[in-house]
């Protein structure tokens, strides 16, 4: 007896071993989460770049004098110019450029109008409320680390002039010698020994 034709079911078509192996490479779990990670940061790039709003600050013009400490504290960013000063080993640097850092509401607001010597040598976002801190019980390692604080500084913000100690005077500073402080990375003392 002849068997009835045999119907053939479309079969589903399997995958070829090429297409596996590429489907085992993409599914594995170190792989899924690295794709995650990268969609991610693009994500945040493009949104920063499209949903940043251009606030752009007016120039403010260069400030070049000597401050006290309460004078320092006039520049912490709530002004209406919104300029922020920071001391960092005896000098003044213009901050503002960095307000998102050192101004109102920034990771550390805490150094804006303050001398930041301290906090940055003992890495802490506090400064000092003395009302001068000379930083003599600060060890050599804290001191490195000032200066160091000190250099990165001077390349990245203009020096507005000296943090004065009580009773100090302050200087009239001309143009070419606030340029001649500005490559300079000793202390305002040795400055004066000089």
């Amino acid at each position: 007896m002849d068997s009835p034709p045999e119907i053939k079911s479309p079969e589903l078509e399997r995958p070829s071993a090429s297409s596996n192996i590429f489907f085992e490479i993409i599914y594995s779990p170190v792989n899924l989460l690295l794709i995650v990670i990268i969609i991610v940061l693009v994500y945040k790039l493009f949104k920063s770049k499209f949903n940043k709003v251009a606030v752009e600050s007016p120039e403010l013009p260069k400030l070049r004098k000597d401050m006290t400490v309460a004078e320092l504290r006039q520049y912490d960013g709530t002004q209406a110019d919104g300029r922020v000063l920071v001391a960092v080993n005896g000098w003044i640097f213009d901050v503002t450029r960095g307000r998102r850092f050192y101004g109102p509401g920034g990771p550390y607001a805490a150094f804006g109008g303050k001398d930041a010597s301290r906090g940055l040598a003992t890495f802490s976002v506090t400064s000092s409320d003395k009302e001068y801190d000379d930083l003599s019980d600060l060890n050599s390692m804290e001191m490195e680390s000032v200066k160091e604080w000190e250099a990165q500084f001077r390349e990245k913000y203009d020096l507005v002039g000296r943090l004065l100690k009580p009773g100090e005077e302050p200087t009239s500073y001309s143009d070419e010698e606030l340029e001649e402080t500005d490559h300079s990375t000793s202390t305002p003392d040795e400055k004066k020994e000089k």
